[in-house]
Order: C-alpha cells, then structure tokens, then sequence
C-alpha cells in the first residue's frame, strides 16, 4: 500500500501540476484515503464493464467510472468492490450510485460516490474502457493518477506522491 498522504498538502506543494474536483462525492468504502492510475468506464446504469475490469488484476489503480451522474440504478455493491479489492485495484470513484453501503464500509477498498440505490445496474456491456471521463471540471485521463482522502479527489498527469 502507498504510504500516506494528505490532498492538501499535495495541493499546496504542487498546485501547478494537479486540479480538484468540484464535484462532492460520499465516501463508502472502508479504506478512507486512496491512490493509483486512473482507468476508466463511461457507462450509464450499466455496470457489467466495471466488472470486467475489477475482474483483472490490477497494481493498485483507481476506476474513474461515469455514470453520467444518474442515481437511478447503483452500479456498485460489496460484490464488486470486493472482486476489486481481491484483484489488487486501490478503489474506486463513481459518478453515480452505489448500494450495499454497510458492507462497503467494511471493505478495505476506496469507495465513492454521489449516492446510493438499492436497484441494481443493468448487465448489458454499454458503455466505453479508457475513454476519457469529465465531471466535477476534472478531465479523468487514463494513466493519470488520481489522490483521494477526505478532503477531496486531485487529478495529476504525474505521480506526485513520487516527488514529495
């Protein structure tokens, strides 16, 4: 695991080379400050490619997933968190819903999003891997890295824990 970190301390440090997201997310995984490259999924109450990646091993990065925002259908719970968890991923963030939220917060995995929706996503494959993502005035490319603790989520084309 990555030593620990502070978001505003990386924020004062290296202004000029990170942005914060606007956007609040809830924090419902048990691991409250998390780390890694940024993949993606842009997929809308439609979680069958975020299984697919947290499936395969991964060493340590984070699924930036864009559910558009809609919390008509969660597109986590604690059976894909832990397959993520399992396979190596440091969490995830969701632009979206997740369910399973007392389960969750027993997982040591990074886990947020704007809210929470017992329904569960459809399984039908929609969407786009590694594409880039948009909210919150963040332009999540894949292969960035991405800071979060509870302060907030940085973005940064570097990995800045490296030059601390």
């Amino acid at each position: 695991m990555a030593a620990p970190f502070s978001t505003a301390d990386l924020s004062d440090a290296f202004a000029s080379r990170c942005v914060s997201c606007a956007e609040q997310f809830v924090r419902y995984g048990g691991r409250r400050i998390f780390s890694g490259r940024i993949r993606t999924v842009a997929c809308r109450e439609d979680n069958a490619l975020i299984r697919r990646l947290l499936e395969t091993p991964s060493p340590g990065e984070v699924l930036v997933v864009d559910g558009g925002g809609s919390l008509g259908a969660a597109l986590l719970g604690d059976v894909l968190a832990g397959l993520g968890l399992g396979n190596g991923w440091s969490g995830v963030v969701i632009h979206g819903a997740v369910r399973d939220v007392r389960a969750l917060a027993t997982i040591n995995f990074g886990v947020k999003a704007l809210g929470t929706n017992p329904l569960r996503s459809n399984k039908l494959g929609t969407g786009l891997i590694d594409s880039v993502v948009t909210f919150g005035g963040v332009a999540f490319n894949p292969g960035h890295s991405l800071y979060s603790d509870d302060d907030g989520i940085l973005v940064s084309p570097e990995r800045l824990s490296r030059l601390f």
